[in-house]
């Protein structure tokens, strides 16, 4: 999941992502409530999920999951394209690093640079977003450049507001990543470090879910209207902070907020999108299912159960999946949609779907939704050879013609080949690949495009640092077997971030 650049925190509607995760190719039994029995009623009118059955112990490598057929399977790797996508990777690196290196992201066509966070405050965002992907593709050397910058430069101590939400999923993932692949304890005490100039964003809402952005010197928050996404992305990369450290602050915050919107939802078990984090009230009424900006707070209810072992969660994300199954799934020339709707009555309000939306299913083992959805997306990858980011999907027609180098569908294709083993995942994603290749590409790197329905491809110019922590890496990871990965323990956050499964061992942890 990942926005556009705040800059001096322009006003936006933020696209996210998701990102998402492979984890001992999880159990795929269906999302109806009826499987897993009951809610139970808490005061308040909270409902309180089950224990889980006896097999579903979560946190232990031994424990018994429903694998999709084929799950556990090894195709054999298909070096040949794994080392064509670790070219590509190098060329984006090689032109970020000519003229950006330091800064958050590269303009690979004027040759410039661009900030993410902060006007003139860079934090080399797209050396932290590429660090475990260096590492997976074994380019020592680059992961040792930029763990010395990280260690020579990287200074959180700025006097600007921060987006929590994409500080929490880049930066404090990123870095989290970064240490568990190399084992460099400096780069786990610059993420503890941000992690606490984020926390008050947390600690000084009256309802504990975050304000939206906090001035990283002083601890200023502001913001206080924002989308579910950016409230409950963040129990992951502050849960598994909270393991590394035994600080049990940072999964503390990130619990509460998750719970609190949970607590907030419809009669239907929906959630609208924006919520005012002073009041407790929605700020609108539209329920968008797995669409951004709600896409990755589903996400991260399942990586609550499969990181940390949490019931509630788990129980808590097939109640909303099969929510949207009931009230807004619904196909279209056979193929498989979720419209927007009213999260009260569940009443039709569009039939608007973003590119970003494709990840979020696969992640809870809803393999026949999931598939079906990522067919629906495959057809709209024949019709443009680029995704554009949203499509009006009664006509697949194109509403924003712009694809901003989302990773979603690699990352979609990705998951169901390794819980699935059928060769089509693979076939698609090649595809995928390729498109990208003749359209992206330009000789300074990789560049979002403006229009993806023109001939040739209109071109803007910027390079989003999550290039380095997700398209690429989400290819390789689907054709390679990198001897430094276990697809088995492997689990991928929603900005791509590996924060399990490494295979080579964290010295001096």
């Amino acid at each position: 999941m990942t926005y556009e650049p705040t800059g001096a925190r322009a006003s936006r509607r933020g696209p996210t992502t998701r990102r998402g995760l492979l984890r001992a190719l999880a159990a795929t039994g269906g999302l109806a409530a009826s499987a897993w029995p009951g809610v139970l009623a808490e005061p308040g009118g909270v409902r309180r999920a089950v224990a889980p059955p006896a097999d579903e112990t979560p946190g232990s490598a031994s424990r018994a999951v429903r694998a999709a057929p084929g799950a556990l399977r090894r195709a054999r790797p298909d070096r040949a394209k794994a080392q064509e996508i670790r070219a590509e990777f190098l060329h984006a690196w090689e032109g970020y690093k000519r003229f950006a290196w330091g800064h958050d992201e590269v303009q690979p066509v004027s040759g410039r640079h661009r900030e993410f966070f902060a006007r003139n405050h860079p934090v080399g965002l797209s050396i932290i977003e590429a660090v475990d992907t260096l590492h997976l593709m074994e380019l020592d050397a680059e992961v040792d450049r930029c763990v010395g910058w990280i260690k020579d430069r990287l200074d959180f101590d700025v006097d600007a507001d921060f987006q929590v939400f994409e500080a929490a999923i880049r930066l404090v993932g990123g870095l989290l990543s970064a240490y568990l692949a190399t084992g460099e304890r400096e780069l786990l005490h610059r993420c503890t470090d941000l992690a606490d100039r984020l926390l008050p964003a947390f600690t000084a809402s009256p309802t504990g879910m975050p304000y939206r952005y906090v001035n990283l010197r002083t601890g200023r928050v502001s913001g206080a209207t924002l989308p579910v996404a950016e409230i409950g992305t963040n129990v992951l990369e502050f849960g598994t902070l909270s393991r590394l450290t035994g600080d049990a602050r940072y999964r503390r915050a990130a619990d509460g907020a998750l719970r609190a919107v949970v607590r907030r939802r419809s009669s239907l078990d929906l959630l609208a999108t924006r919520m005012n984090v002073e009041t407790g009230r929605w700020a609108d009424r539209e329920s968008i299912a797995v669409n951004p900006p709600a896409d990755s707070f589903y996400e991260y209810l399942w990586g609550a159960w499969e990181m940390f072992g949490d019931a509630d969660c788990r129980n808590w994300f097939r109640m909303f999946t099969d929510a949207m199954r009931r009230h807004q799934a619904e196909r279209v020339d056979d193929r498989l949609w979720f419209k927007h709707v009213d999260f009260r009555t569940g009443e039709l309000i569009s039939r608007r779907a973003s590119s970003l939306s494709v990840a979020v299913l696969p992640v809870g083992g809803a393999n026949e939704l999931a598939a079906d959805h990522y067919r629906s997306w495959t057809a709209v990858l024949d019709k443009y050879e680029i995704v554009p980011e949203e499509i009006d999907y009664s006509s697949l027609r194109a509403l924003s013609p712009r694809n901003d180098l989302r990773p979603e569908y690699a990352n979609c294709a990705f998951q169901l080949y390794w819980r699935t083993g059928d060769p089509y995942y693979r076939t698609t994603a090649w595809r995928y690949f390729r498109n990208l290749r003749t359209h992206h590409r330009v000789p300074g790197g990789y560049t979002v495009l403006t229009d993806v329905t023109k001939r040739p491809m209109a071109k803007g110019d910027h390079c989003p640092a999550y290039v380095f922590a997700e398209n690429f890496k989400w290819l390789y990871l689907t054709f390679a077997d990198p001897p430094r990965f276990d697809y088995d323990r492997g689990y991928l956050s929603t900005e791509g971030k590996v924060l399990a499964g490494f295979r080579k061992p964290v010295r001096g942890a």
